[in-house]
């Protein structure tokens, strides 16, 4: 199918502004996405919190800000929890300026926010909304309102990988996108005798205290990275292991965290939810560091075992050190090859415009 330009209106996570990584995945998910849309010769404009901004690649590109407290993250909250927005609430304010902008002939607005509000008012407003949806089932509220809207606009909404979207008792087949990234900022490095490393938000359900126990098992360093979201979960995993076990890197812009990532034999995987995609399971394989992951959520459809890593069952903590020994068995280039041909910025953005471009045509 062809694809027409199109003049399209992204709104943001309501959690933390873009480039303060509280957003996680999904800010790398719609940054990745703004580039492969130029690329393309697309329209843009962008609505997000204050203090957020787009690299340089993306110039060009209008955002209106809007200002607001966070919303609560799903992901820290029990499955049956309520809605809850926050007085002075940026998620509100954001759909509010968006409702407002989408008046402007835009062929359609894309979210990228985890929340029930934006899914809620999909069948009540005049501009076409669209959902990318960026976690697997976490929220009762939220689930039932994607299973209600896919009974009715079932072609609104979109998934990371199929695996995530079975989490959802859909209506009919689940749009699976994958995702994508501008691999120009990833460098492929060939050694493979570098430490071991792991990245994501330090939070229980991200799984790192077994990437440490893997890393003590070896009498090894390892490189972590990401922001701290539960200072007392990550206090706890560095204390029950000696000294050193853990080098906090923090959270990192893209060139500096590539470059330090791809000197990894290789990176662990551990994650103790459905992950919906694996965002630093890809930017490993970009730069040619092979993974080793529990065989859960995203990261279980994309890397293949035996080629560009190892897959373990989940939380087999053993079965997790017996693959890190066999890491020098696969072929850095392999890994890169792989992220070129399913995971570039390019290609995310043009089975994302292929996804709306179908709707509006039906």
């Amino acid at each position: 199918m062809t694809v027409k330009a199109l003049k399209l209106l992204l709104v943001s996570t309501p959690i933390g502004f873009l480039g303060s990584g509280q957003g996680g995945g999904v800010e790398l998910t719609l940054i990745s996405l703004v580039k492969g849309l130029l690329e393309l010769g697309h329209e843009v404009v962008l609505i997000a919190p204050n203090g957020s901004e787009l690299p340089k690649e993306c110039e060009g590109v209008e955002i209106r800000y809007v200002s607001g407290f966070d919303q609560p993250s799903w992901q820290h909250q029990d499955y049956g929890s309520p809605v809850i927005i926050p007085a002075n609430g940026v998620l509100p304010m954001l759909w509010e300026k968006a409702l407002d902008v989408g008046k402007e002939d835009f062929d359609a607005i894309l979210n990228f926010g985890y929340d029930w509000l934006p899914l809620w008012l999909t069948p009540h407003v005049e501009p076409r909304l669209f959902h990318l949806i960026s976690m697997g089932a976490v929220s009762k509220v939220i689930k039932d309102q994607i299973m209600k809207l896919s009974k009715t606009q079932h072609s609104r909404l979109a998934f990371h990988t199929h695996v995530q979207a079975s989490d959802y008792e859909l209506s009919d087949t689940p749009t699976v996108v994958g995702n994508g990234f501008d691999l120009n900022q990833y460098k492929f490095q060939s050694k493979s005798d570098g430490p071991l490393g792991w990245a994501g938000r330090v939070a229980p359900e991200k799984g790192l205290e077994d990437a440490v126990a893997v890393a003590a098992h070896f009498d090894d360093t390892l490189l972590v990275w990401g922001l701290i979201e539960d200072e007392n979960y990550a206090r706890t995993i560095e204390e029950s292991y000696p000294p050193g076990t853990i080098d906090w890197r923090g959270f990192l812009k893209t060139n500096e965290f590539q470059d330090q990532l791809g000197k990894c034999r290789a990176l662990i995987n551990t994650p103790k939810w459905n992950e919906a995609y694996g965002n630093v399971v890809v930017e490993a394989l970009a730069c040619g560091v092979p993974v080793v992951a529990y065989k859960r959520g995203g990261p279980g459809e994309l890397i293949q075992s035996g080629s560009t890593g190892w897959l373990v069952a989940p939380d087999d903590l053993d079965a997790l050190i017996s693959a890190t020994y066999r890491v020098n068995e696969i072929d850095r280039l392999k890994c890169r090859n792989w992220a070129i041909d399913s995971a570039s910025s390019k290609g995310f953005a043009k089975r994302i415009t292929s996804w709306v471009q179908k709707d509006i045509m039906e």
